[in-house]
C-alpha cells in the first residue's frame, strides 16, 4: 500500500493555536497569565498570531488586569493560567468582573482526558467552582473544538448584561494537532449577533413623555454608560432637555467637571426633590440604599442592559430593557419632535441644585486645602484632583482613602475612571494600570492606593516595570484598614479598635525603588504636588507614599453606608 507523501498530508493545527486563532478573530491582542506546563502551547500560538503575551507574578493579576483591559479598551480582556491553583488564584479576579459586569475570558488548563479522575496533577473540578460567577463555563472536550468554544465563550461574555466566561482545556487537548480544515475557527464577526437593543418602542416614547413634561428631572448615568460607550447620547439628552446629570462607576466622567449640567455633591438632595428620576445602568444595590434614596413621590424609571436588574428591591413606574446608546438616542430622537421640550422651565431647577453643590463645596473645601499634618485625606484627594489631565486615567483601588476619592477626584474625559466595582475588591490597582497603560500608551495612568489594598498585588508593580509601563501611583498610607478599623471602634470601643486591622509602616517609595521604579516619602502636604509631577516626569513606574492621618476617616465609612 502506498504511503502518503508528506507534501499531500493535510496540514495540522494544535489546540494552543487554535485558541490563537480564535483570540485574533475576536480582536484580542493581549493576554495577561502566569505560565504552567498545561498551557504553554497557548502561548507558541499567541507568538505566532501576534499575540502580546504579559506574564505576571499571581493569577488574581492576571484575571484582573483582563477585567480592566475589557473596560478600558470594550474588546474582551483575555487571562490564561494553569490548572489547580493556577485557576483557584484568578476566582477573585473573575468575581469581580463578574459583579462589574465586565466582559473577560479566563482560558485555564486542566489535566488531560486521558488521566480524567485518576487524580492527575493539579486537577480540581474548576468548571463547578466557576458556574455561579460565570456567564458560561465549560470543558473544551476535543481539539478540533477548541476555536468553536471560545467563540461560544464571547458570545456569553457580550449577551445581554456583558460579563466573564471560562473554559477549562485539559492538557491532550491543547497539544494535539488535527487537520486543519477539520477544526471550525469561526471568522472574525461572523459569530456573534448584534447586542444593541434599542427597547420597547411604546416604553421609549413614554419616556420622552415623561422628560419633556418634568418640572424637576435628573438622571444617574451609571457604568453602562460607558460600557455601551454612550457618551455621546448621554451628552446630547442630558443638554437639549436641560437635564441635572450624576455620574457613578465608569460612567463618571461621561460630562467634564465644569459642565452646567454636571453635578456630583448634591445627588441626595436631588434624588429627595426630583419628580423624576432616571437610573441608567446602575442596580438597585447597597450602593443606592437598595433604591431607598430616592423620594418615594418621584416617578422612576430604570434603563438597564438586564432584565433582571429593573425593578429588584425597588419598583419602578418604567423599566426599559435596552443599550444605553440605542435607548437615549430614541429617547431624543422621540422628545425632539415636541413644540415645548421643556428644557426652559427647569432653569430653576437647576439653579436650585447649583446652589446645593455649591454650598457642599465650599463647606468641604477647608479640609481640602488643610495644612495638617499628619495629612488630611481630602488635601491628598485634591492634590490629586488638580494633578489630572483630559488624557489621565484614574484608579482608585482601596478601602476608607478611596472612599474620600471618590466626593473629590473627577475624571476629564469618559471612561478614564477606574474603581472594583460593587464587589469591593482590593488588590485592583496594579492590575488596571497594567492593562490601561499596555492598551493605551498615550494616555497618563493615575492610580490611587490604600496602603493595604497595595498589599495584595504590590508586587507586580515589578511586571510594570519589566514591560516598561509606566503610570504614576500614589499610597495614602495610615498603617491601617481603615474602613473597617472605624467600624470596630464603633461597635466595640476604643480599647479594641486595633484588633486585626493594623499594618506595619511601610516606606512603600523604597519598595518602588527596590523594584526599578521610582518612589518619593511625603509628609507635608505642600509637598504632595511637587511630587506628583516629579513622579510624571520620571517615566517610570512610581509611587508617592503620602503618609496620611489615621485618626480622619471618610463620611461614607463613619455611615457605613458601605454595609447597609
Amino acid at each position: 500500500m502506498a504511503q502518503t507523501s508528506p507534501e499531500n498530508e493535510p496540514e495540522q493545527v494544535s489546540g494552543g493555536h487554535l485558541v490563537a486563532k480564535a483570540l485574533r478573530a475576536e480582536g484580542v491582542d493581549t493576554i495577561f497569565t502566569l505560565c504552567g506546563g498545561h498551557i504553554i502551547d497557548i502561548y507558541d500560538g499567541c507568538v505566532d498570531e501576534g499575540i502580546d503575551v504579559i506574564d505576571v507574578r499571581h493569577e488574581q493579576v492576571a484575571a484582573h488586569a483582563a477585567d480592566g483591559y475589557s473596560r478600558i479598551t470594550g474588546k474582551p480582556g483575555c487571562a490564561v493560567v494553569t490548572a489547580g491553583p493556577g485557576t483557584t488564584d484568578a476566582v477573585t479576579g473573575v468575581a469581580n468582573a463578574f459583579r462589574a459586569e465586565s466582559p473577560m475570558l479566563l482560558i485555564g488548563g486542566q489535566g488531560a482526558l486521558s488521566q480524567h479522575k485518576m487524580g492527575s496533577l493539579q486537577d480540581l473540578p474548576h468548571v463547578d467552582m466557576m458556574n455561579p460567577i460565570t456567564k458560561f463555563a465549560a470543558t473544551v472536550p476535543h481539539t478540533e473544538r477548541v476555536a468553536d468554544m471560545v467563540s461560544m465563550a464571547f458570545r456569553e461574555a457580550h449577551h445581554g448584561s456583558p460579563g466573564p466566561s471560562f473554559l477549562e482545556i485539559p492538557r491532550d487537548v491543547l497539544d494535539a494537532s488535527v487537520p486543519v480544515e477539520s477544526a471550525r475557527v469561526p471568522a472574525a464577526g461572523g459569530y456573534r449577533a448584534s447586542t444593541r437593543q434599542a427597547g420597547d418602542p411604546d416604553a421609549v416614547e413614554k419616556l420622552a413623555d415623561l422628560l419633556v413634561k418634568a418640572e424637576k428631572p435628573c438622571i444617574l448615568l451609571g457604568s453602562q454608560t460607558w460600557t455601551c460607550r454612550a457618551t455621546d447620547s448621554a451628552v446630547k439628552l442630558v443638554r437639549e432637555l436641560n437635564v441635572p446629570a450624576f455620574c457613578n462607576g465608569a460612567g463618571r466622567g461621561t460630562l467634564p467637571p465644569a459642565d452646567p449640567l454636571h453635578f456630583q455633591l448634591a445627588r441626595r438632595y436631588a434624588f429627595q426633590n426630583s419628580d423624576l428620576i432616571i437610573i441608567l445602568g446602575t442596580p438597585f444595590d447597597f450602593r443606592m440604599g437598595y433604591g431607598k434614596r430616592l423620594s418615594p413621590e418621584a416617578t422612576v424609571v430604570q434603563i438597564d442592559l438586564d432584565y433582571r436588574t429593573v425593578g429588584r428591591n425597588r419598583d419602578v413606574d418604567l423599566g426599559i430593557v435596552g443599550d444605553a446608546d440605542a435607548v437615549l438616542t430614541a429617547v431624543a430622537q422621540a422628545a425632539s419632535g415636541r413644540a415645548d421640550n421643556g428644557a426652559g422651565s427647569r432653569k430653576g431647577w437647576v439653579q436650585e441644585l447649583r446652589e446645593v453643590e455649591t454650598a457642599a463645596y465650599q463647606k468641604r473645601l477647608p479640609r481640602q486645602l488643610s495644612e495638617s499634618s499628619p495629612i488630611d485625606p481630602y488635601r491628598l484627594v485634591h492634590e490629586i484632583n488638580e494633578f489630572l489631565t483630559e488624557d489621565s486615567i484614574y484608579i482608585g483601588d482601596g478601602g476608607d482613602i478611596v472612599t474620600f476619592s471618590g466626593q473629590v477626584i473627577q475624571p476629564k474625559s469618559p471612561g478614564h475612571w477606574m474603581d472594583p466595582g460593587p464587589l469591593g475588591t482590593l488588590g485592583v490597582g496594579v492590575p488596571f494600570a497594567m492593562a490601561a497603560k499596555h492598551a493605551m500608551p498615550n494616555k497618563e495612568v493615575v492610580c490611587l492606593f490604600g496602603d493595604g489594598a497595595l498589599s495584595l498585588t504590590g508586587w507586580d508593580f515589578e511586571t510594570m516595570v519589566r514591560f516598561g509601563l509606566p503610570f504614576v501611583g500614589i499610597v495614602g498610607n495610615n498603617s491601617s484598614m481603615n474602613q473597617i478599623r472605624y467600624g470596630q471602634i464603633a461597635k466595640y470601643g476604643e480599647d479594641r479598635g486595633r484588633v486585626g486591622n493594623t499594618l506595619g509602616d511601610v516606606e512603600y517609595s523604597k519598595f518602588a525603588q527596590m523594584l526599578g521604579g521610582y518612589g518619593e516619602e511625603v509628609r507635608d502636604p505642600a509637598e504632595i504636588a511637587p511630587a506628583l509631577r516629579r513622579a510624571r516626569e520620571s517615566g517610570k513606574p512610581s509611587l508617592i507614599n503620602v503618609w496620611v492621618d489615621p485618626e480622619v476617616y471618610a463620611p461614607g465609612t463613619m455611615n457605613q453606608t458601605m454595609y447597609k
